[in-house]
Formats: structure tokens, sequence, C-alpha cells
């Protein structure tokens, strides 16, 4: 009989993996994410819109969304293709290039002041305060034609008094902005007017003037003469500039580059076809030579819904007005819900040809098409900013499923939360942002990553000076942060001290108690930090488990008398250096331990492998030096301990070498950038000084206390209620002691009145008994 293997049983499951749950706005649950075809993930962005700087909102959304496409391509393996959009047509696009085309201008033609000049800025602003500045402004407040300097102070003390202003943003929430810029020019002309009237008419005059009038000139500008405005290169270069720009501040920010970037001006001739076919299928309608997605016939169509994300915004005339753009009209259409899928230019506007007439694509349709090119009639993901969710992708799925025929064009849509700055919300039309460029000169990418991290990507973020300096700031300290007590450094000198010695076994395994615990701890980490990432990208619970480990690591090795388990050590430090750089917070070589250095310069060069072996020959000669001087009870060996610190604090510092002394002697040698290390000497420096400005601070306080009492008691008890020490006539008889017997006036002083003289004569007596002894030490001290 054939000899055979026993049975085998199929091991039973105890714990089930986690899926990825995502919160789908479609739903507004988290659900579990299930891709259309295997591990391929087809996923669109919406990116940015063109005209002006990167601000921290783009930030907010850009950096999130870099950190969910790592999660699920980096971390759940998932193949993902990422396509983000670059919107360069658009009515604020349109609006922004003329307004610079015609200030540029006019700038150019301004020679000389002149009263003409200086009329026509007035104008300017009188329009600007009457169409802009008086839209928060009360009823009876408001200037008619040719008030508005009159009453321009009156409105200026309005706007200085916080109550009366809060009352004119609710009117309209641009007040602020409105008057900062009329009262900036309404200064500027008052200047202008000095000047000219002092016969200062120069060109570098004219042109301050119209500088700091710009944001009304401009308007007015565009008002006048937009129509003039022929050349389409003038729209085209202001988006490509922005563009450029806008990508240079994600490479700055260590946001990838997505894997397919579409742009509006390269999809025309589809957007065209597309409409046509929204149309062909019975969902759009031209009037005027534009054309408008019909929502009512849409929404009675059995196999369609519209506004599936926000069903309750459907009739918020702001938000669709806002969705339509400045340049838009709202006549002709069937319904207030209906939006422009293709808009007739006007004078001063870019055009392409269409079957309807030279005309440019509506806001909404770019992304529905440009996407379905790439993708079809399905994806996966859409994501963008909450701001987004209605109208603009509201209206997306409208057109795209009404062109497709389909049900559903997305299967899951991800919102990224607002961001606010202390408390406001962020906005460019209300002039109230920071750029990224400004904020990238007080934080690096790394820190405003970690801002991010520590916060769910869904949730509203209030960003915040004392949010930086706080939960950031910890997590840095954390990791790596400071200088010499910090995590991934001292393991570094771990490893690299143990391999200088790994030939060298004691016969002792380093398995123990403490090893199997800290064991544990990690794949418990391990697998709570998926659980968390399953959970619709819980990042602040994923970074809580990585720091809870690094804790639990840090008691390992700073034990006292523990030998540690180099491997164990390593191995958890390799995973949590990994999962740090799969959420985008890595820098430098990839290989090495932990999340690399911001400032690490390029090349290929190991600085730790290339000086190591000659700063652990300096660091065991100071290592001798110093023992030699321990063992050593004459004074004199202090002098080699101060040589020893020198080495460590001086002489060692400008190489990046921090030397950090353990309980056997030996010293744990770490490679830190230098300007760090100087930095930390100095801030260290920095406090001793304080402190002891702070202590002769006090003691100087002491001393004037005690000169303040010395002074008082100068006076002799005998003569204190004698002129000059009382004013003359306040007593007319006194004893022997000095204590007086009558008032100015001859009568006897009352009982309670000599009780209290004698009171204040026995509290003199004592403080005159202090002053004659203090007198008699400071002659003394002066003779010696």
């Amino acid at each position: 009989m054939a000899i055979r293997q026993p049975a085998w049983h199929l091991p039973p499951r105890q714990i089930d993996q986690p899926v990825l749950k995502i919160f789908n706005s479609l739903t507004k649950t988290k659900t579990e994410f299930i891709p259309i075809n295997g591990s391929h993930v087809k996923w669109y962005n919406c990116g940015p819109t063109v005209y002006d700087a990167s601000h921290m909102g783009h930030a907010r959304n850009y950096v999130t969304q870099d950190i969910l496409r790592r999660i699920m391509s980096d971390y759940f393996g998932y193949d993902v293709h990422f396509v983000m959009n670059v919107t360069d047509i658009d009515d604020k696009i349109i609006v922004r290039a003329r307004q610079n085309h015609l200030f540029s201008q006019f700038r150019n033609s301004a020679t000389t002041l002149s009263a003409d000049l200086l009329s026509q800025v007035s104008d300017a602003w009188g329009s600007y305060v009457r169409e802009n500045v008086a839209k928060g402004l009360p009823f009876e407040e408001k200037p008619s034609r040719g008030e508005e300097e009159v009453r321009w102070p009156r409105i200026a003390e309005l706007a200085r008094d916080q109550s009366r202003k809060l009352e004119c943003l609710k009117r309209d929430e641009k007040f602020d902005m409105h008057f900062t810029a009329a009262n900036r020019t309404f200064a500027a002309i008052e200047t202008a007017r000095l000047a000219l009237s002092a016969n200062q008419s120069s060109g570098a005059t004219a042109l301050r003037l119209i500088d700091e009038s710009r944001d009304i000139l401009a308007t007015a500008l565009d008002k006048k003469l937009k129509d003039t405005v022929t050349d389409q290169s003038v729209f085209r270069s202001l988006a490509a500039y922005w563009e450029g720009q806008f990508f240079k501040d994600m490479e700055r920010l260590r946001v990838r580059q997505p894997d397919t970037v579409t742009r509006v001006t390269e999809y025309v001739p589809e957007i065209v076809e597309f409409v046509q076919g929204i149309i062909k299928n019975g969902y759009g309608y031209e009037f005027e030579s534009s054309v408008y997605f019909d929502t009512g016939a849409f929404d009675a169509s059995d196999r369609h819904d519209y506004a599936k994300l926000e069903p309750w915004s459907k009739g918020n005339r702001e938000l669709l007005a806002e969705g339509e753009g400045v340049l838009s009209s709202t006549s002709g259409r069937r319904s207030a819900s209906d939006f422009a899928l293709w808009k007739a230019s006007k004078p001063g506007e870019p055009s392409w040809p269409s079957p309807w007439g030279p005309g440019r694509p509506g806001w909404h349709i770019e992304c529905s098409v440009m996407a379905s090119a790439i993708f079809g009639d399905r994806m996966d993901i859409h994501s963008g900013g909450i701001d987004l969710a209605f109208p603009h992708h509201d209206n997306e799925m409208a057109q795209s499923e009404a062109y497709h025929e389909c049900g559903a064009w997305v299967n899951y849509f991800i919102h990224t939360g607002h961001l606010h700055i202390e408390g406001l919300k962020m906005s460019k039309s209300l002039k109230n942002f920071i750029t990224i460029d400004e904020i990238l000169q007080r934080f690096t990418a790394r820190q405003l990553r970690l801002a991010f991290l520590t916060q769910l990507w869904n949730a509203k973020i209030d960003f915040s000076e004392s949010m930086m300096t706080g939960e950031v700031k910890s997590l840095e300290v954390t990791f790596n942060a400071k200088i010499i007590q910090n995590f991934f450094t001292n393991i570094r000198a771990i490893i690299s001290q143990a391999r200088a010695h790994e030939d060298q076994s004691d016969g002792d395994h380093y398995y123990n108690d403490a090893e199997r615990e800290l064991m544990k701890s990690l794949y418990d980490s391990k697998t709570a930090f998926r659980a968390a990432l399953c959970d619709s990208f819980n990042t602040p619970e994923a970074l809580k488990i990585i720091r809870d480990l690094v804790s639990r690591i840090n008691v390992y090795i700073n034990s006292p008398g523990r030998k540690v388990n180099v491997s164990l050590v390593e191995q958890s430090a390799t995973w949590i250096g990994d999962m740090l750089r799969m959420f985008g917070l890595g820098e430098g070589q990839a290989s090495e331990i932990g999340w690399g250095q911001e400032d690490e310069g390029a090349g290929g060069v190991n600085r730790e492998e290339t000086l190591m072996p000659y700063l652990r020959v300096l660091s065991s000669f100071r290592d001798g030096v110093r023992q030699l001087a321990i063992a050593k009870s004459d004074n004199a060996l202090k002098e080699i301990l101060k040589l020893s610190d020198k080495l460590r604090d001086d002489d060692l510092v400008s190489l990046g070498v921090a030397l950090d002394d353990q309980e056997d002697g030996k010293a744990l040698v770490k490679l830190v950038s230098p300007a760090e290390l100087i930095k930390a000497r100095e801030e260290k420096r920095l406090k001793l000084d304080a402190q002891a400005a702070k202590k002769a601070a006090a003691a100087e306080e002491v001393r004037q206390k005690r000169l303040a009492k010395m002074e008082k008691g100068r006076v002799p008890p005998e003569e204190m209620f004698r002129p000059p020490n009382v004013p003359e006539g306040t007593y007319t008889r006194w004893d022997e002691y000095g204590l007086p017997t009558a008032t100015g006036s001859g009568e006897e002083l009352s009982k309670n009145q000599q009780k209290r003289a004698r009171k204040d004569w026995d509290l003199q007596k004592k403080l005159h008994e202090e002053f004659l002894a203090w007198k008699k030490e400071q002659e003394s001290a002066a003779g010696s």
C-alpha cells in the first residue's frame, strides 16, 4: 500500500482582515470600496482654475488628495490611474486676463501726473464706492453720485467701528475687501492732489497713484474697454503662467504629478461633440447661440436623478449663480436650475467655432468631457473640494449620465473638507487667502502635510499658529525634530554601533519577555494601522498608532541596564519609517531608516557610511579621555573634561556631529544637520542667558527694595514730625522725643492721634536704626 501524507485541514480564520471603506458623498456613509476592474482604479480629481497664485485652500485639497492616492497605491496596492484637469477657460480667467491687459496698457501710457489722470482715477473711485462699497452700507449711508468724497469720512468711521462693520459684512461679505481697496485709492488720490498742487507731476508720482488704485482702475477699465480685447493670447498666456506656478507649488509640497493632465483648451472639439450628444438625447436646448442643460427633463426621466450629492441645494440661487460665472446671462433658461453647456462668446471673450456659433465651454461640461475621454462611461473615484459638490459636481454627473444614458457615472465621490484660517473661511474672492509661497516661508512642506494628516480628510480644518506649534511640532519632536533626543537618529546610531561589532557575539539571544512584548506591539500596531486606514483613511488614528509604537520602542531602548535586540528595533523602526514615507513625509534616500532630513543635498553619497568610521575613532578618543578624567580625583583633570565638552559642544557641532553620553561611558555618535545643532546650541545658550538675566533682575529688585527701605529710614524719629518732613504748620508743639502734642491751630492732639503718632514714631525708630547699621556697613566696605 502506497504511503500517503496525513490529511490536512484548512485552518479556521480567527480574525477577519478589514476591508477598505470610504466615506462616499453619494451616500453620506462609509461604504466598502469595490473597484470596477480588479485592482485597477480609475480616479479623476478636479484640478485648479488657473488665474491667480495657489493658496492654502489648494494645499489642503491637493496635499490631502495626494495622501489618499499614496495610501491607495503604496499601501493597499491598487493600480491607480490618477487624472487631473486644468481649467484654462473660465469666466474668472477671462475677467482677470482682460483687467491685467487693460491695466498694463493704461499704466504704460501714463507719463506724467495730470489733472486728466487724476480725474479718471477719481471717477473710477466714485463708481466703485457707489457700486461695490455701498452694497454693505445701511440705506441712509449710501452715497449718490457726487457725494462720495463728502461722505467718505463717515463711511471710514463706520468701517472702523467693529460692531457696525459686522452689520455691513452681513449685508455684503465682500464689504471689507471693497472698503480696503477704496480707502487705499482715496488716500492715493489725496496724495496726488497735494503733489499736483505743488507742481510735482513726474512719471513716478503718476505710477504711484495708478498702482495704489489698481483694483479699482482694473474694474473700471474692464467695464469700459472689455470689448476691445480681441487677442486670444491674452487669455492663454495668463492661464499658462499660473498653471506653471501651480505645478511648481505642488512640487514644493511634494505632491505627485498626475498620471494624466487634461486641459480644457485641448478638448474643445470633444466638448462640442459631447454637447451635441446631450441635445440629441433630449437633455439640452439652444437659446441665442448658447446651449443649456435641461434639469427638468433630466430629473423627470425614470433613469436619472438630478443633484445626487446635494438635492437640498437644487433651488439655491446663490450657488447656482456662482457656478455659472460672472459673465453668464440668465435669459432664455427654462428653469433657474438649468446651466450652460456652451456659452455664446461676447466681444472681449475667447471663442471657438461650434454649430451654434462662436462660443466657449461652460464650466461644468469641461470635467465631464475630459473624464469621459479618459475613462468612458464609468469611473471608480471622483474627488475635489467640498465647495464643488453643488452645483459643479452634481452638474458634472447630470451631464455625463445624460450623454452616456447611464444610471451612475461615478461610483465613489470623495470631498475634502473646508479650510479655515484662524476661524475664518478662506476665499480668493474675498482676498483673505494665504499663498502657498507665503506659507512655505513659515512652515516646511512636511509640517503642512503633517497638519493635514492629523485631521480627517473630509473634515473642516481650522489652520492656526497654535495647531502648527502644538500638535504638528509635537509629532516632529516624536520622530525627528529634536536634535539630540529623537527617535530615528537614536535608532540609526544604535544600529551603526552594533554593526561595528557584529562579529562579536556574547552568547545571549536577546529575546526575552521584553522583546516578545515589543514584537507583539509591532504586529498589533500593524493590524491597528491597517484597520485605521480601512476606516475611510483615518490618518489621525494611524499617526496615533505609530506614535504609541515609538513610545514603546523608546521605553525599551532606554531601560537602564538593558542590552537592546538591535534586529527587533531595526525592524520596528523600518516599518515606522516606511509608513511615514508612504504618507509622503519622506525626504532623502528611501533606503535609510526613518523619514530623512529635509535639507539633505542631492547625490548618492551616504553621509553615515562615509563619515562614521572616522568619527567613531574620534569618539573613542574622547571616551578614553573622559574615563581617565572621571577615574581621577585631582582637580586638574577637570580641564580634560572641559576639553571633552568643548569637542562635543563646539568642535563637532560645525561638522554636524552630535555626541550623546551613555551610562556605560561610550558616546552614541549621531549625524545631524549642522545648522540644527548650532540652532539647538544657541537656543540652550539663550535659555541659560535668560535664566541668568532673570536671576540678576530678581536680585536687583531685592536691592532696590532694600535701598528704598533704607532711604525711608534716613530721617531720625525725633525729626519725622517736624518740617520739612511734614508741611509747615502741621504741628505747633512737640515733646522731648519729637512727638507732636498740639495741632497747627494749637489744639491738643486727641488720644487716638497721639497713639497713631507714637506707633509711626516707633516704626521710624526701627527703620532709622537699620539705616544707621547699613550706613556703617557701607562705610566699612568702602574703607576696606
